[in-house]
């Protein structure tokens, strides 16, 4: 059989294809002589799609569209003869490509079991060589966008573990569901509600229907969506043992899997002394074995730092470190994930982010409602153990960190972790506990607690970058409005020629930068001007990025955003184990005394701004509270 030149590259060879021509321009890897070098050829063809294949998967990772591969084979749909193969290894290789091929360039779908034979034996078959037959099939990416993935994909289930408490009803059901109409969740995909009570699959869907709605930009087909979603959600009546209850999980998830390999998640919506019972129970009896297993952890992360050792410890003995993700709902916030796209994307703000141009820094978080005072807040967590410890403490480590290697989770959570390491051990009297009064009937209900429902403190980082600087943070209910922002206040120009000109508040000539998720999303920078007119009067205005006016879009729920992120395996909003421990020994220290001491709160009216004791901590440190700018 005559030597033959074939091309690695995607584009069609020309009619008059000559091996010679081929060889010289194609290199060794292209030139073929004799059966010898048709497992070569082969590998450089297999070598390509895999290529494509890892492109592929990189665009998925991160879009809910698909981009459609069409390999096209020229003269006809058979494998052609230099794909081919005698010796057995190269019929496994052969069988490889053909199912690359039918799937469209992703694996598929159909176990090795239940193959059809004859796709195996139409790899395995030599045919002579026909001048037809000689161009190497050419891939192209089409982007198609799809309504749903592609069959292709391994099937998930996702488990809502306590699936008729309030978050699973309010938030966790409504945002799958989002993910499933905007095709970020496969088309072979389980919802899984497990619970102690006794209902049954059509019970469980008339709950969360009642849940279920479309966003603005989500109103095409959307009761056509709520129904293909309705009809893979199942329930799994869990009963009292969880070992019984997630051997019932797994066998309902492999009855939707089949014996292909798939992936699961589990959402673990239960309180906290139920924590562990349930997820040693899972890892013993409900993981998957043929593909990956994640699990969601809801905060708080513990009562003590040893408490959440331990449970962290216990978790760490079923399961991996990237197995796990312990969930803020506050960190899905597009003020979050903006905080370090401002600062590293762009060369206006970098130079200016340390202690030679910023001088204070402020995290504000405050909630109007009051209704969870009944729950965790006056159930001896607090807000220090629920808001400070996650929420606060992460948004101050995203904000300092220095540049990670990547945008990978595990560089920017190695970044995280050492400015909580860095944190200055927090002083009592750096510090001010509030705690709204009761306005109802029964007067003493709280009186009697000390359990604080807010807490602003004043923490330094001791490292090169941010020695000295205060970083002021605010947190409470039941205050004026719902607010949540980072103010980052700079220094005074040197020996501005200005001054004079803004009279006796010399902080009026400060620079501003305020990143805001709420009242309404925004990014707003004080800068000073010259007000129009004769003479020269000074301004500090603002200029303003206002979400509303710029994007005309809906925001996604942040259970969105981190459910997502969990699809994708990306942890960078997650806490690590190492980081929950930092946090903890920041925090500890500060919650003994507090308890030792009997440390009791100021009371607050609802609706007001707080305690007043937090504008003399302000003062104190130098701080600048402007609350109507």
């Amino acid at each position: 059989m005559a030597g033959l030149a074939v091309s690695a590259s995607p584009a069609p060879a020309p009619a008059s294809f000559r091996p010679a021509a081929a060889a010289s321009r194609f290199g060794p890897c292209a030139q073929v002589a004799g059966p010898a070098a048709n497992f070569r050829t082969r590998v450089c063809g297999l070598r390509c799609l895999i290529a494509a294949k890892l492109k592929f998967r990189k665009t998925l990772k991160r879009h809910g569209w698909q981009l459609r591969k069409n390999l096209e084979v020229r003269a006809n749909d058979k494998v052609p003869d230099w794909l081919e193969a005698t010796p057995l290894t190269e019929n496994i290789m052969s069988r490889d490509v053909q199912l690359a091929y039918d799937s469209g360039g992703e694996t598929s779908n159909t176990c090795p079991d239940t193959l059809d034979s004859s796709v195996i034996e139409q790899s395995s078959m030599h045919h002579k060589l026909n001048p037809s037959e000689t161009h190497p099939p050419v891939l192209k990416e089409d982007p198609v966008l799809f309504d749903d993935p592609p069959e292709s994909a391994a099937p998930l289930c996702i488990a809502v573990i306590g699936a008729t408490g309030e978050l699973a009803k309010n938030k966790v059901f409504p945002a799958l569901f989002a993910l499933y109409y905007s095709g970020f969740l496969p088309q072979n995909v389980g919802i899984f509600g497990y619970s102690r009570k006794t209902l049954t699959d059509e019970d469980l869907r008339s709950m969360i229907e009642a849940n279920l709605t479309c966003r603005v930009d989500h109103h095409e087909n959307c009761d056509e969506k709520l129904n293909e979603f309705l009809k893979r959600t199942y329930y799994i009546d869990a009963g009292y043992d969880n070992k019984d209850g997630m051997v019932k999980l797994n066998s309902r998830m492999s009855q939707i899997e089949g014996n292909c390999a798939a992936n699961r998640i589990f959402y673990l919506a239960v309180p906290q002394e139920a924590l562990l019972d349930v997820a040693l129970s899972l890892a013993d009896s409900a993981q998957t074995m043929q593909g990956w297993n994640r699990i969601i952890i809801e905060k708080p992360f513990g009562f003590t730092g040893l408490s959440s050792h331990r449970v962290t410890q216990s978790l760490l003995s079923r399961f991996e470190e990237e197995q796990i993700y312990r969930i803020d709902h506050l960190l899905g916030k597009d003020l979050i994930e903006n905080l370090t796209v401002l600062r590293f994307s762009n060369l206006v703000f970098e130079p200016l982010w340390s202690r030679t141009y910023i001088r204070n820094v402020q995290v504000i978080f405050s909630e109007e409602t009051a209704a969870e005072i009944q729950g965790r807040y006056f159930g001896n967590y607090g807000i220090i153990r629920d808001i400070v410890h996650s929420h606060i403490l992460q948004t101050i480590a995203l904000f300092a960190m220095e540049p990670p290697v990547s945008l990978d989770g595990e560089d920017i959570r190695d970044e995280k972790v050492k400015v909580l390491r860095s944190i200055r051990q927090v002083n009592l009297e750096d510090v001010v506990l509030g705690q709204l009064k009761d306005t109802s009937v029964k007067v003493d209900r709280y009186t009697k607690s000390l359990t604080p429902t807010y807490f602003a403190a004043a923490m330094y980082i001791d490292n090169s970058r941010w020695d000295g600087v205060p970083f002021l943070i605010k947190t409470g209910i039941g205050l004026m409005e719902n607010r949540a922002e980072i103010r980052i206040q700079f220094r005074h120009v040197p020996g501005n020629i200005y001054r004079e000109r803004f009279g006796h508040d010399i902080d009026l000539d400060t620079n501003e930068l305020i990143l805001r998720d709420q009242p309404e999303e925004a990014i707003l920078l004080k800068v000073n001007n010259k007000v129009p007119g004769l003479g020269l009067q000074l301004d500090a205005s603002e200029l303003n990025l206002l979400y509303r006016d710029r994007y005309n879009v809906e925001l996604p729920d942040s259970y969105e955003h981190l459910l997502l992120d969990v699809l994708d395996g990306d942890s960078h909003l997650f806490m690590r184990s190492d980081e929950v421990a930092a946090a903890w020994n920041v925090l500890t220290p500060l919650i003994h005394e507090i308890d030792q001491n009997r440390i009791a709160p100021e009371l607050y009216e609802a609706g007001g701004r707080g305690p007043v004791n937090a504008y003399y901590l302000a003062a104190k440190h130098g701080v600048r509270l402007d609350d109507e700018w």
